[in-house]
């Protein structure tokens, strides 16, 4: 199968329990509501990778999955699941990367469940790109998308992750590496309870320009007040 196809595509994401996703959205949302939200998030977020072609998927799940979810998936063909190996974000990352290409796959490009509005032509122009390492700059800071060509490039130690400063750290070692990256246009994460409300309004927008990306997620935002829990 690997002969044919060439590029892989990672979803990272967590096994969806209640309690243990989206956690920074605990002043807006209680716990049940929370998770329901995520679920719309991978919803999402599953469906995208699958509309990308000529691709083999992956599903990294952050540890061992418990609730089933993934399992029962109906896609075809299945994205491969596997648990997310490491201390932090930055040698799971790693590990997935360095997996990734001793199975041979010469493009492998890692993106999170946490921007269910991500235009899938992102996606596909990480895939594409001929530049060892591709970027996709997160209006937070951080990165949205991290993408690699041939090998793994040496960028997970030394960063502060969850920070604001991932990116421009990011950036700082390749520059001294001399490794050239594409960036592609800046997109946002939903992390926190002002990045929900912005969702909202995006995806009220994008249903009044006729686009349906992430109509499922409005309908479900459109039940919330979106209001402090007091």
């Amino acid at each position: 199968m690997i002969e044919a196809c060439r590029s892989a595509l990672i979803l990272f994401a967590k096994d969806p329990v209640e309690g243990r996703v989206k956690t920074r959205l605990g002043s807006l949302l209680d716990p049940k509501t929370t998770l329901n939200l995520y679920l719309h998030f991978l919803d999402d977020s599953i469906a995208k990778i699958h509309a990308v072609t000529d691709v083999e998927r992956f599903i990294g799940v952050a540890s061992e999955p418990q609730t089933g979810y993934f399992e029962k998936l109906s896609y075809h063909p299945p994205a491969r699941l596997f648990v997310q190996e490491g201390e932090d974000l930055g040698q799971r990352m790693r590990q997935a990367f360095e997996d990734r290409f001793r199975e041979g796959y010469e493009r492998v490009v890692i993106i999170g469940a946490d921007s269910p509005t991500l235009p899938t032509g992102y996606i596909e122009q990480a895939l594409h790109s001929e530049k060892q390492m591709v970027i996709g700059p997160s209006t937070d800071g951080g990165y949205y998308l991290i993408g690699m060509r041939g090998k793994v490039t040496e960028l997970f130690t030394d960063i502060d992750w969850g920070t604001g400063s991932v990116l421009a750290d990011t950036l700082k070692i390749l520059q001294k590496q001399g490794v050239p990256a594409e960036l592609l246009p800046v997109w946002y994460d939903v992390d926190l309870p002002e990045d929900l409300r912005f969702l909202k309004t995006h995806l009220e927008w994008m249903a009044h320009a006729g686009l349906k990306t992430g109509q499922a997620t409005l309908d479900y935002l459109n039940q919330l007040s979106l209001e402090p829990v007091k």
